[in-house]
Order: C-alpha cells, then structure tokens, then sequence
C-alpha cells in the first residue's frame, strides 16, 4: 500500500512540531531532511511476480504422473517417498524468495526409473501455487489452473 503524499507531509509536520515542542532543533532539521519510512508492502495473493527462473505450464500440460501427485497432494497422501512433504529450501534460489517452511516437496514418478527421478512438485503456501520441476530443481514452471 502506498501512502499518499499528503498524508506524508502531515506526518512530517507532526514529527517536525513534536521535535521542536521537545526543544530540539538538530532533531527538527533531521526530521525534516529524512525521507519518510518506506511501507509494508502487503502480499498478494498471487506469487511474486518477475522472477526470471520461473516460467508457466498449464495444468492440461502437465504428464499424468503430476496429476497424480496433485490429487495425493489434495488428499494429504499417502505418499510414495518419505522425502515426500518435506520442505523444500530453495537453495537455487529460482522460487519467489520466502521463508523457511514456506515449500514443500514431492515426487513426481519417472516412468523407467530406477529412483525418485527428477521431476518434483514444489507447492508454496498460496492457494494453488504448485511448481513443475522436470528436471531436479533446474528450472520451475508455475502450473496454470486456468488452462
């Protein structure tokens, strides 16, 4: 939320009158020169948008295997794998930077292979933000619900 500018100015004369009430001219004169407190941006309820490492897939898109992980998901499991809802640091640093414990890991099976594979689905606290990683945490696509 930006504050208006004129609500910016009445905050500074109150801090540059309540300054002076005090008897402080040097802490009038700071006031007076110092930019006004930058605001908390509240979050959306979109993910961060801008975030070059991360492009889109739509939902249609993706292989039956992550649907079939979505709907565990959905359910709350069970899950295949004992790494499955764990969290997912973001080491790579290509998802929306957030705090620890906001993402959470899960296999999406490999047909053919012999372990987990590689291709995951990192969910995000928002309302369907999941992420397709096809290939082990290089890339992510943000799935599209819309599509």
């Amino acid at each position: 939320m930006k504050i208006p500018p004129h609500f910016t100015r009445i905050g500074a004369a109150a801090a540059l009158a309540a300054s002076l009430f005090v008897g402080g001219s040097a802490v009038a004169q700071a006031t007076q020169s110092a930019p006004p407190a930058p605001v908390a941006q509240s979050q959306s309820a979109q993910p961060a948008q801008g975030v070059a490492a991360v492009g889109d897939i739509c939902h249609s898109e993706l292989p039956p295997e992550a649907h079939e992980t979505l709907d565990l998901i959905e359910q709350g499991g069970p899950y295949p794998y004992p790494q499955d809802g764990t969290v997912f640091q973001n080491r790579e640093g290509l998802l929306p930077d957030q705090s620890e414990g906001y993402y959470h890991e899960y296999t999406v099976e490999t047909p053919g292979s012999d372990d987990r594979g590689a291709r995951r689905i990192v969910t995000g606290e928002q309302e369907q933000e999941d992420y397709y990683t096809a290939d082990h945490y290089e890339s992510f696509d943000l799935v599209d619900y819309a599509c």
